[in-house]
C-alpha cells in the first residue's frame, strides 16, 4: 500500500510538469486535442464533433427549397459491393442525385437526412466559393489580388488570393493528419488562429506548383473576412445557404470563444442534402434557379487545373476521370464526399467515419471510385 501510495503521487507530479511543459512550450492545444479525440473513445478527429467545439452558425432562410424525389426514388437496391464497402468504411450517409432529383439514398449507424457531421476539407471548396462571391461583390479585386493588401506581414511575398486558392501559395507548412506537434493539429485545436497562421511564412515562389495544404485555405478565409468585414458563417448564409434554400442550419466550428474565427479549411457540420447543393451550384455554372449566385467564369476556372503537371486540382475543387467520364469534387477527411458529372446530370454524396487507405496527400483513395462504379451500376440497372 505504502508503495502504491508512493507511485501514485510520483505519477501524478510527472503527468503535472507534463501538463506544465505543454504550456510552457506553447504546446497546450495538444491537451484539448486529448481531451477531445482520445477521452471520447477515438484515435482521429471524427465527423460528429461538433460539440466539443465552438461554432458559428450558417443560418438557413425563411424560404427552403427541399430536393425533389425522383419518380425512380430508391427503385434500385445499393449493389453487394456498395454495400459491403459502407459498412467496412462506416458510411453514414449515400445519395444518388439524377436531373436534380433525389434518386437514391440511404443512412446508416443511427444517422439520418437531418444528421450534421463534420465536412472536414469539403470546406476548403465552400471557402473558395466565398472567395469567388467576394470578387463578384466588389470586396476582392481578384484573383490576382496580393494577400499583402490584405497582411501588410506578407509583404515580402507575390503570393495572391488565387494563389491560395489553388494551392500554389508558397507557404511553409507541413500537412500531417495524426503528428500531435504538427501544424495542422495546432490550426484544428489550438486557440487564437489567427496568431498561429500570420507566424507561418511563404518559403518558396508562389504560383509555380500545387501542393496542398490546409494553411492556404485558413489564410484564405481570414481575408475574405477582413475583405467583407463579415464573420464567415454570416457571409456563407447570406451568399449560399440562403439563396440555395438549404433546408436546414449549419454549424461552423470556430477557434475559441474569445476570437471566433472559422476555421476555413475545415469543419462545417451540415448534412448529405445540404452538402449536395454545391455540387448542383457548380453543375449549373453558379446558377440556382435562374439566379447567378457566383460568376461562371469563376465557377469554369474553379473546375479546371492550374497547372498541367496537377490536373487532379483547380481552385479549391478536385477532377478525377474514370473512363471517357469527367468528374469534379469536393473531397474531406475520413472520406467525405460530393461528386459531380455534368453531363450525365448526377451527383453522387457520400459521408462517412473512414475511407480507404491514403495513397498520400494529394492523391486519390480507391473509395472515390468505387462509390462512383458502384452509383453507375445501379443507375444503368
Amino acid at each position: 500500500m505504502k508503495f502504491l501510495k508512493k507511485f501514485l503521487k510520483w505519477f501524478v507530479i510527472v503527468i503535472a510538469a507534463l501538463v506544465a511543459l505543454l504550456y510552457i512550450f506553447d504546446y497546450g492545444y495538444i491537451l484539448k486535442g486529448v481531451r477531445v479525440v482520445y477521452f471520447t473513445g477515438h484515435n482521429t478527429a471524427f465527423i460528429d464533433d461538433y460539440p466539443y467545439f465552438e461554432n458559428d452558425t450558417i443560418k438557413k432562410g425563411t424560404s427552403t427549397d427541399p430536393w425533389p424525389l425522383h419518380e425512380a426514388y430508391n427503385t434500385v437496391e445499393e449493389t453487394e459491393k456498395l454495400s459491403k464497402v459502407n459498412k467496412d468504411w462506416g458510411t453514414i450517409a449515400y445519395v444518388i442525385i439524377k436531373n436534380d432529383s433525389i434518386w437514391f439514398e440511404n443512412y446508416y449507424d443511427n444517422f439520418d437526412k437531418n444528421s450534421k457531421t463534420n465536412s472536414f476539407s469539403m470546406a476548403k471548396s465552400i471557402t473558395t466559393s466565398l472567395l469567388g462571391k467576394a470578387i463578384m461583390d466588389g470586396y476582392i479585386k481578384s484573383l490576382d489580388q496580393p494577400i499583402s493588401d490584405f497582411y501588410p506581414e506578407y509583404a515580402y511575398t507575390k503570393t495572391t488570393v488565387g494563389d491560395l486558392a489553388s494551392m500554389a501559395s508558397g507557404l511553409k507548412w507541413v500537412e500531417d493528419y495524426t503528428g500531435p506537434f504538427s501544424i495542422t493539429a495546432r490550426a484544428n485545436y489550438d486557440s487564437n488562429l489567427a496568431q498561429t497562421m500570420l507566424n507561418q511564412k511563404m518559403v518558396k515562389t508562389p504560383g509555380k506548383e500545387f501542393e496542398y495544404l490546409s494553411g492556404n485555405t485558413q489564410l484564405l478565409g481570414m481575408i475574405i473576412q477582413k475583405a467583407t468585414g463579415k464573420p464567415l458563417a454570416t457571409y456563407l448564409s447570406e451568399s449560399f445557404w440562403q439563396p440555395m434554400g438549404a433546408t436546414d442550419d449549419a454549424l461552423w466550428q470556430l477557434d475559441d470563444k474569445e476570437h471566433r474565427l472559422a476555421k476555413a479549411f475545415c469543419c462545417i457540420s451540415s448534412n448529405a442534402r445540404d452538402f449536395a447543393r454545391f455540387g448542383k451550384l457548380y453543375k449549373d455554372h453558379g446558377k440556382w434557379n435562374g439566379k447567378q449566385l457566383l460568376d461562371s467564369a469563376f465557377v469554369a476556372k474553379s473546375i479546371t487545373p492550374r497547372f498541367k503537371e496537377s490536373p487532379q486540382y483547380g481552385y479549391g475543387w478536385w477532377m478525377k476521370d474514370i473512363g471517357n467520364k469527367h468528374f469534379f469534387m469536393m473531397r474531406g477527411h475520413l472520406g467525405q464526399y460530393v461528386i459531380v458529372e455534368p453531363d450525365d446530370n448526377v451527383i453522387i454524396v457520400r459521408l462517412g467515419h473512414r475511407k480507404s487507405p491514403d495513397q498520400g496527400v494529394g492523391q486519390f483513395t480507391d473509395d472515390i471510385s468505387i462509390y462512383i462504379e458502384e452509383a453507375y451500376k445501379m443507375l444503368n440497372k
